[in-house]
């Protein structure tokens, strides 16, 4: 009787370790369908909350250029004022010699755009006489007509340039 004990004993501890690598072979059907129904959940939320970041990066590239523009025409206007001459038509910054009307930076190519370091990701153009304009390119370099900064020069003496950014605040991408 004894050794039917032992018998009995290798039996179940053989067959306890048979169930244990069983037990231990993967998930279950129930298992994995709520993990995929729980990432089909977030990619709802998520997806379009990344979708919209791409018109927010581009409003946002579109306003810092805008600053930019803001910064090169006041660095142009203080080396014309230093320089001390109000008939001067242009000032070097940099070894580069920049356009100048009415003690700002002009519209044209040699004028506005020779402040700036860098614009890349903007056709530049002149959509009417006397304003420039930096319109936002796709990655593909397609403008995209909604997303642009003027750059319009005084028309006076005195007077400050007008810088207009499209969309106005408070839109939130273009």
């Amino acid at each position: 009787m004894l050794q039917l004990t032992n018998t009995t004993c290798a039996t179940q501890r053989r067959d306890f370790a048979v169930n244990k690598r069983t037990a231990q072979k993967g998930f279950t059907l129930i298992e994995l369908v709520v993990v995929i129904t729980i990432l089909g959940i977030l990619a709802a939320f998520a997806v379009p909350r990344f979708a919209s970041m791409e018109g927010q990066a581009r409003l946002a590239a579109t306003q810092a250029l805008a600053g930019s523009l803001r910064s090169g025409a006041a660095l142009a206007h203080a080396v014309w004022l230093a320089n001390g001459n109000p008939n001067a038509n242009s000032v070097t910054m940099e070894g580069v010699t920049v356009n100048m009307t009415f003690g700002y930076p002009s519209a044209a190519a040699t004028g506005i755009q020779r402040t700036l370091v860098e614009y890349t990701g903007f056709a530049v153009s002149t959509p009417t006489a006397g304003t420039r304009r930096f319109t936002k390119t796709s990655p593909t370099g397609a403008a995209i007509p909604t997303c642009y900064v003027d750059y319009t020069p005084p028309t006076a003496a005195n007077l400050a340039p007008t810088i207009t950014v499209s969309p106005a605040p408070p839109a939130t991408t273009c």
